[in-house]
């Protein structure tokens, strides 16, 4: 039986994942990057873009388990992180989808 397991995915105490309002000024809805902003401040994401410094602490932690042998992501030590999936792949800025998919 096939399984799936989503790491690394953002979702408000309510149960969302974007803000309301997307479009493709906003991605991720009206205020949708809030959802991660817990996740900017901390080392891993800091090191995926070549920063350095960051707060270590449980939200780091959290986001180091999560990016733990994911996909095509490379290991927080190294400077780039590149997403199995990214903007093109959802979203409204999307080319639409072929009726046999």
């Amino acid at each position: 039986m096939a399984s799936l397991l989503v790491r690394s995915f953002a979702m408000s105490l309510d149960g969302y994942s974007a803000g309301p309002g997307q479009d493709i000024q906003n991605p991720l809805g009206v205020r949708g990057l809030e959802l991660m902003d817990s996740f900017f401040h901390t080392r891993v994401w800091r090191r995926m873009h070549g920063l350095e410094g960051g707060e270590p602490g449980v939200d780091n932690d959290l986001a180091e388990q999560g990016f733990a042998g994911i996909g095509a992501c490379k290991p927080p030590s190294s400077t780039r992180c590149i997403s199995s999936f990214d903007r093109s792949c959802s979203g409204p800025a999307s080319p639409s989808w072929p009726a046999s998919i």
